[in-house]
């Protein structure tokens, strides 16, 4: 089936690929090394910008994320991904804001959860938002909390 919806015979296909799930990791991996060298660019002092292009590269590949990040995803890759964000994250939060450790990685575990949890539903849900509009969701609720958007009667 892969072969017939990429038009390439199987020998092709098996020049380069062990099998359907040698193929699929290749993807992971590749996927794994743009978020990675993404990462490495980060830029603390413009957060809403580098999110945006979080969910501009989302939406640009929706079937690739649908597929990896899905209901039926791969729940290790989404681990893997949650694991480079908060490794990147967690360090820099160390060096520029100095919290403590335990608290650094908490706070990112509970950040990392949440957005891969967004982008399972914004995906879901046919990206009807933009991603400036995910992007705000995300950094208010990171910043200031469901707080944010029930008032104060709220809390």
């Amino acid at each position: 089936e892969i072969c017939e919806a990429a038009d390439v015979n199987r020998s092709t296909f098996y020049t380069h690929y062990a099998d359907q799930h040698d193929l699929l990791q290749q993807i992971e991996q590749e996927l794994l090394r743009e978020i990675n060298a993404y990462l490495e660019g980060y830029n603390f002092k413009q957060p809403l910008q580098n999110i945006q292009r979080i969910f501009e590269f989302v939406r640009d590949n929706a079937g690739l994320c649908r597929v990896l990040l899905g209901e039926h995803g791969d729940i290790a890759i989404q681990r893997e991904i949650m694991m480079l964000v908060q490794r990147q994250i967690v360090q820099e939060w160390r060096n520029q804001a100095r919290l403590d450790d335990e608290i650094a990685d908490y706070s990112c575990l509970f950040i990392v959860d949440g957005c891969i949890a967004i982008v399972q539903r914004w995906l879901q849900t046919g990206l009807r938002q933009t991603p400036d509009e995910i992007a705000e969701l995300v950094l208010r609720l990171t910043y200031h909390g469901l707080a944010s958007y029930v008032g104060e009667e709220g809390t």
